[in-house]
């Protein structure tokens, strides 16, 4: 049971750990199933800075003394079940490509969302270094939430769109 503000930060942060070590095993299969260039190396891009996102939050628990395990993102599990459940409806091309961005987007918005409560609960707790690791972090996750997004309205999507016209 949590009962205090520092439990449920350190809750948090085994979340996020999780959700991170689910995409390090996940992205190299979703990454293989992108065939857009750019966006290939988009997704490559953010394979290494999720590693370096799961290094920090092992970092941040062994400056508290703590294991970070022990807790299971389900939401992390649930989101990247349907992008391979979607990838895996579509044909290789830009459709499937958009069904991956669109995959992605919805996990880097609650990576978002769960960076930018715990560096709140770490600022409240006076946890100042943990703080700016985590503002770190989530300026990345931000930035590749936006990078992804440029990618689909730069005209992935409209060729996504195009495809299905044609028939192909």
């Amino acid at each position: 049971m949590i009962t205090n503000l520092e439990q449920l930060y350190f809750d948090q942060l085994r979340d996020l750990y999780s959700a991170e070590s689910q995409l390090v095993a996940a992205l190299p299969d979703l990454t293989n199933s992108v065939t857009d260039p750019e966006l290939k190396k988009s997704f490559q891009k953010h394979m290494g800075e999720t590693r370096m996102h799961r290094a920090r939050l092992q970092d941040i628990f062994c400056r508290h003394g703590l294991n970070p395990g022990g807790e299971e993102c389900e939401a992390v599990r649930g989101l990247i079940r349907e992008a391979r459940k979607h990838a895996g409806r579509t044909r290789s091309g830009s459709v499937r490509d958009a069904v991956l961005i669109a995959a992605t987007n919805r996990i880097e918005h609650y990576e978002i969302a769960g960076y930018g409560t715990a560096r709140a609960f770490a600022e409240c707790l006076g946890y100042t270094e943990d703080a700016d690791i985590l503002g770190t972090t989530l300026e990345e996750e931000s930035d590749a939430d936006e990078a992804f997004t440029r990618i689909a309205t730069g005209g992935l999507f409209s060729r996504g769109l195009n495809e299905i016209a044609a028939g192909v």
